[in-house]
């Protein structure tokens, strides 16, 4: 019996403002992306279009896709290219491919099935392309002090619709990575303190064989 992905409609966007994560991560985002210095970026579950068009503000073609209809909405607002394709849908839908970099940011925690994220970064990617992704950073400092301090209740809200319900480790991200057609080739912290981190990004380069 094939298995039906469930789907949130939309994760209530208001507006086509930044959320408060692009505070601690854009910065980050930018700096690597300076670094490998590609042309051609898709931004991956894009949400309302604020890093897409941050990526095309600092001189990049960029793209962006999301699964939510009310959030490309919002991104379309501002003008660009956006496409309501989810990352279990097939990348043809794009109409387009040989990205030089996919970036995707706080999306991976939101997936049931999160390998497919990877799988469809590795088919849109040119060869030897990046993957720039970003999460909520867990590790053994930051878990104890949730814990300590009681706050799971709030840190993952079971009331969230479409909200967080995988958690990610440098350690357990690198291995998803890894068995998808990819190689890490950088780790960031960013957000609070060190191992304490709000997010962490994953730079990492598609395996060709």
């Amino acid at each position: 019996m094939s298995q039906i992905e469930p789907v949130v409609e939309t994760y209530g966007w208001q507006n086509p403002s930044e959320a408060c994560a692009h505070d601690y991560i854009k910065p980050t985002i930018l700096r690597i992306l300076r670094q490998l210095a590609p042309r051609k970026i898709l931004d991956l579950g894009c949400g309302n279009g604020a890093l897409t068009h941050a990526l095309r503000k600092a001189g990049y073609q960029a793209m962006g896709c999301d699964a939510d209809s009310e959030g490309i909405a919002f991104a379309q607002t501002g003008g660009g290219d956006f496409k309501v394709v989810s990352v279990y849908e097939d990348p043809i839908q794009l109409g387009d491919s040989g990205f030089d970099c996919v970036v995707s940011a706080e999306v991976i925690e939101h997936l049931f099935t999160p390998g497919a994220l990877p799988r469809f970064a590795h088919k849109v990617l040119a060869p030897n392309g990046h993957l720039v992704i970003t999460t909520p950073y867990h590790g053994y400092a930051k878990n104890l002090i949730l814990s300590l301090l009681n706050k799971w209740d709030t840190h993952i809200d079971p009331m969230w619709d479409g909200g967080h319900i995988k958690l990610w480790s440098r350690t357990t991200l690198t291995r998803l990575l890894e068995k998808n057609g990819f190689t890490v080739i950088e780790f960031h912290g960013v957000g609070r303190f060190p191992y304490l981190w709000k997010s962490m990004i994953l730079v990492a380069r598609r395996i060709d064989t």
